[in-house]
């Protein structure tokens, strides 16, 4: 029985009803959203990413390693007028424009939390429908952050049927996150191992940010070219 629970959970999560391109493109060309952004766009592809994750209105979502909030703002965006979205950051940072973003788009929650507890009391348990973590889980191994406790901390956070969405710059095979400070990137079975572990289920890859010809051996490309990324969807059963 649990089993039939765990399929049928996992069945509606990746067959949730999309949110119309026209409104995802509306988003993104918001004449709101600043030109820093939009250079950014290049290369992150907010419409293919919106649509990947599913966000509807009127989720409530959190966004750990908010920093600047780029994806935090687009979310909100995406889950107005009755969503929000909280954007966690390890400390406050005056040169980060989460505070600035805020002032702008009203259900962005800035909010200071260690990592590990990435979410607000009042919505640490069964209470959330979207956590997002932009290319920065790799940056956990150099900088000491008890990923088990983030991820069972994300975990408990979100409702049953809740998603977990996590992009990361592709490492090479076996190298786990033993590069996480040099080369700026992990191995992308060694991410999803750790993130299974806490209970949760992947449902879907996105293959929109993936290059195979990147080798995988450096920080930057050489020769030049964009990086391997890849982006998994996991749900909460």
């Amino acid at each position: 029985m649990r089993f039939l629970v765990l399929l049928v959970v996992v069945a509606c999560a990746a067959t949730r009803p999309q949110m119309p391109s026209e409104r995802i493109a509306a988003i993104v060309a918001s004449p709101e959203r600043t030109a820093a952004d939009r250079t950014n766009d290049v290369r992150r592809k907010p419409a293919q990413m919106l649509a990947f994750i599913g966000v509807r209105e009127g989720m409530v979502a959190l966004d750990v390693s908010a920093a600047g909030g780029y994806t935090t703002e687009l979310i909100a965006r995406a889950v107005a007028p009755s969503g929000r979205v909280y954007g966690q950051t390890p400390r406050a940072d005056p040169r980060q424009r989460l505070g600035e973003r805020a002032k702008a788009v009203p259900n962005i929650v800035p909010v200071v939390r260690p990592f590990e507890e990435p979410a607000p009391a009042e919505v640490a348990s069964n209470a959330l429908d979207l956590v997002t973590l932009m290319f920065n889980y790799h940056d956990f191994g150099h900088m000491g952050v008890d990923r088990a406790q983030l991820n069972r901390n994300v975990f408990a956070a979100l409702r049953p049927g809740g998603l977990y969405l996590i992009a990361d710059h592709s490492g090479r095979a076996g190298t786990g996150i033993s590069e996480s400070g040099t080369l700026h990137r992990i191995e992308e079975a060694f991410l999803r191992k750790e993130v299974e572990a806490a209970g949760f289920q992947l449902v879907a890859e996105g293959g929109f940010l993936r290059n195979p010809g990147d080798p995988r051996d450096r920080e930057t490309p050489d020769p030049p070219q964009p990086k391997d990324e890849f982006v998994l969807k996991f749900v909460r059963p």
